[in-house]
């Protein structure tokens, strides 16, 4: 359960598999072979008819509200690349970016370990649902002033990972707003954007950028830069597709350079490009992949409620950010991971904490739904069900243990006190 992974509309993907197996076979639509185009050198910006398709189909994730152009694509292998080339293109090492938390354990590696960038978070908590306050915002900015470093941007995952909620236009505004007085960038990461499965619907960082006040900055959209990849929508990670989409010429051109370093392969691209252009599979894949979302999502957050566990209101993603505050031996990251470690080796399920999130306060869980069948995911609550009972039993006996062992002092005390009083 630590995995963020898609796999309960795998059955479609293989479906439309075995109904094109022509493509599988690296076959055009005259039944010729394309492995000798496929398997000679590729233009490194990425194939046009793969661009084209992908493009259509990050439209029409978002409502066809925003149109995208794919001379403004660039292609990487995975969202993991796609995050590591943005920050080489926007940031000199020492330099810094601002991160809300919690956030993906992953920016760790993606942004820090190569580039030489520095993370400054922007602590979030639970008194709000973990929204980012303009408070946070200007205190994380102020902090990284305070330590010398260059702010050069702010990256949000929207949809969030891990918690499984989508930002507001309003709030997406503010972040905008901030990032054109700072004069800093902004990065949407929007690798759940069509694992949103239900109201409030998804609303990108680029069609909020279109409201009119913004547009009057002229170098509004050249700030904007979005991350995303078919890893989760499509439930494709061994795949390797992610893209950044940026207005910006300069980091384009930059990133599209950089690029050739975790390229897409070609055979990848050319099953991808008629998989997507497939409209009726790509219209019938969302709708059916969003329904079943939900309905896992309800049946943890149900299951999980019943062994008194709440779960963060969400509408996105492929997990649930679980509240087992109430667990905690004390309010410590160290009783955070005594409780993983139990819940780990003594329940058997294995369960993300919320420190390896950043979480700046303990007993908060990652709990993924989407990568198993729902038999797998009934023993999983049973199981926590059980040690739910268990450690109430456990503490029920401590606490009638304690409370013989302070009656049976007290009684001592009033019994010398007694004493010594008829000895007086």
């Amino acid at each position: 359960m630590g995995l963020a992974e898609n796999q309960l509309s795998f059955d479609l993907v293989e479906s439309w598999l075995r109904e094109n197996p022509d493509v599988m076979g690296l076959k055009n639509k005259d039944g010729e072979s394309v492995f000798r185009d496929l398997a000679l050198f590729q233009d490194y910006h990425g194939m046009p008819a793969f661009k084209n398709e992908l493009v259509e189909y990050m439209a029409k994730i978002r409502g066809n509200k925003v149109k995208f152009d794919p001379n403004n694509l660039v292609l990487a292998a995975g969202a993991t690349s796609a995050n590591e080339t943005l920050i080489f293109c926007l940031a000199d090492p020492g330099d810094a970016i601002l991160l809300p938390t919690p956030s993906y354990a992953g920016f760790d590696r993606d942004l820090k370990w190569r580039t030489g960038v520095e993370i400054v978070p922007i602590h979030c908590s639970s008194s709000n649902g973990f929204k980012i306050s303009m408070f946070a915002l200007e205190e994380a900015y102020e902090r990284a002033q305070k330590l010398n470093l260059k702010v050069k941007g702010v990256l949000i995952t929207n949809p969030s990972n891990p918690l499984g909620t989508t930002m507001t236009k309003d709030e997406l505004q503010s972040l905008i707003t901030f990032a054109i007085d700072k004069d800093i960038h902004l990065i949407s990461d929007e690798v759940f954007s069509g694992t949103v499965f239900d109201s409030p619907c998804f609303i990108s960082i680029m069609e909020a950028a279109m409201d009119s006040n913004l547009k009057r900055n002229t170098d509004v959209l050249s700030r904007i830069h979005i991350v995303y990849s078919l890893s989760k929508d499509l439930g494709l990670p061994g795949f390797r597709v992610g893209m950044i989409y940026s207005n910006n010429q300069t980091v384009v051109s930059a990133a599209t350079k950089m690029s050739s370093f975790g390229l897409v392969s070609s055979q990848t691209q050319y099953l991808l490009s008629n998989m997507l252009a497939n409209k009726k599979f790509t219209s019938n894949y969302m709708k059916r992949n969003q329904k079943r979302l939900k309905k896992r999502k309800e049946m943890l957050v149900s299951g999980l409620k019943k062994s008194g566990i709440n779960c963060l209101k969400s509408n996105a993603g492929l997990f649930c950010w679980v509240d087992m505050r109430h667990l905690l031996c004390s309010n410590t990251f160290e009783a955070e991971t005594d409780l993983w470690k139990k819940i780990l080796c003594e329940v058997g399920l294995n369960i993300s904490p919320g420190s390896s999130f950043h979480c700046s306060q303990p007993g908060w869980f990652r709990v993924c739904f989407a990568n198993m069948n729902q038999s797998t995911l009934q023993v999983a609550l049973r199981r926590i069900k059980d040690f739910v009972e268990r450690s109430s039993f456990n503490y029920q006996q401590n606490m009638g243990s304690l409370s013989r062992k302070l009656i049976s002092n007290w009684v001592r005390k009033l019994s010398s006190a007694d004493r010594e009083e008829q000895e007086r």
